[in-house]
């Protein structure tokens, strides 16, 4: 009889020790832009934003205004597809395409080179070359395809089209949800393709210097990577354990009850 309770005590604390509660993380790795001061007001000047420049791949939506507005119309993307696509596409996307030596085939003036260059840059040049053909023309230009992929530990990874070219590193993960509670903040990976390269930058969410990096202004294609934290693995590999230990503690506690049942009958 006492060998069995002694039995049945055992498989009751392994039962209770894998529901136990684990220490959280440390709110030090946790919170965001810790090194910022939070006492009162502070301002500082952007100095960092560097305004997009086109590359090539980037398709661009053109809108012409002009007293012959007729004519304008053959640049306005609502009624133009990308160079080179079908007809008959189902859903295509409309625009006009930089090709691979950053130049855009363009109505009336014909190829216009425009890598390098802002969109209001593009608008400038574009409006000057219009002026022989148009009246007074008004042109407004902006990236169609401009998305940053998101993902990792991170709530909705995904990849998000975004409308507005400046956008940041901090937007962009909101839109993805914000980092799960067990993202590595201080290890963020971003991936960015210009002028023929591939480039890797790491990022310290949990420093404020984050806002006066280069990088801290995303650009059309970025790829934003969320490392998991030690702490995730940990925790899927306690939790295995828990459940491995708290199936064998049952299966003990059916034995001892079988016995007792034996032993009393």
């Amino acid at each position: 009889m006492k060998n069995i309770t002694q039995i049945t005590l055992f498989a009751l604390s392994l039962i209770l020790s894998s529901c136990g509660v684990f220490k959280d993380s440390e709110y030090k790795n946790v919170s965001y832009f810790q090194n910022i001061d939070h006492s009162g007001f502070h301002e500082e000047k952007i100095d960092n934003y560097t305004p997009f420049k086109i590359q090539p791949g980037d398709i661009l939506g053109i809108n012409v205004n002009s007293i012959n507005q007729e004519a304008a119309s053959v640049f306005n993307t609502s009624t133009n597809r990308i160079n080179g696509s079908s007809p008959d596409a189902i859903n295509p996307v409309y625009g006009f395409k930089v090709d691979a030596n950053g130049n855009v085939q363009l109505p009336l003036v014909g190829e216009m080179k425009v890598t390098g260059m802002t969109t209001d840059e593009v608008a400038k040049q574009l409006t000057g070359n219009l002026v022989p053909y148009l009246k007074s023309p008004i042109v407004n230009i902006r990236v169609l395809n401009f998305k940053v992929s998101v993902f990792g530990d991170v709530l909705r990874p995904n990849v998000y089209h975004i409308q507005n070219e400046r956008v940041n590193i901090n937007e962009a993960i909101s839109l993805a949800g914000d980092l799960n509670i067990t993202a590595n903040r201080k290890n963020i990976l971003l991936v960015r393709e210009e002028d023929g390269k591939r480039m890797y930058y790491n990022i310290d969410l949990t420093k404020k210097d984050l806002f006066y990096s280069p990088y801290y202004y995303l650009h059309n294609n970025d790829v934003i990577y969320v490392d998991p934290d030690k702490t995730k693995y940990d925790t899927v590999s306690r939790s295995y354990k828990h459940t491995t230990i708290t199936l064998s503690a049952l299966s003990i506690a059916a034995v001892v009850l079988s016995a007792l049942f034996v032993y009393y009958r």
